[in-house]
């Protein structure tokens, strides 16, 4: 049986520790999701300021992936809300990193996922169908193929070529 996301604790300085070879994405995201521990394999998207994409990928299956978003740094709308992050719990994503703005923080706080953004901004995002999916991004000082793996905790987000969790 899988374990609940909740349970699924490890400490990235450990990790960093034991395997030096991680990269570590510089310290910009704040917890919004229930889940402040989520880890999984890599799914991006690329996006500004229009969240088709990101809608997209959360109503396929996460299979325990996280969907790192670069939403470009904008703070002049939120690219996930309540009903994106329900979404993804509800398809079993581990997490979403985004390089932008989140919204209904208040709910979000209760759905069991995790989510790390720049910041809350109430005003919701354009949907004209624009970015890219499983393309390579720069965010947080880092670089973030798809197929990496992602792990976040309250100490930060770390990157790795391969599953240092096995």
């Amino acid at each position: 049986m899988e374990p609940e996301r909740s349970e699924q604790k490890f400490s990235t300085p450990d990790l960093c520790d034991a395997h030096p070879s991680v990269h570590v994405l510089a310290p910009i995201f704040s917890d919004y999701g229930s889940c402040l521990w989520f880890f999984g394999e890599v799914v991006t998207v690329k996006c500004f300021e229009d969240n088709s994409l990101v809608k997209e990928q959360l109503s396929q299956a996460g299979r325990g992936r996280v969907l790192v978003v670069d939403g470009g740094g904008s703070h002049r709308c939120a690219m996930l809300g309540d009903r994106l992050a329900q979404m993804a719990a509800d398809h079993n994503w581990s997490g979403i990193l985004l390089n932008g703005c989140v919204r209904d923080v208040e709910v979000m706080a209760s759905i069991n996922v995790g989510v790390k953004a720049l910041g809350v901004h109430p005003r919701k995002s354009l949907k004209r169908g624009t970015g890219e999916v499983n393309v390579p991004i720069y965010i947080a000082e880092a670089h973030v193929m798809p197929g990496q793996f992602i792990y976040s905790d309250p100490n930060g987000v770390i990157i790795s070529d391969e599953n240092v969790m096995v």
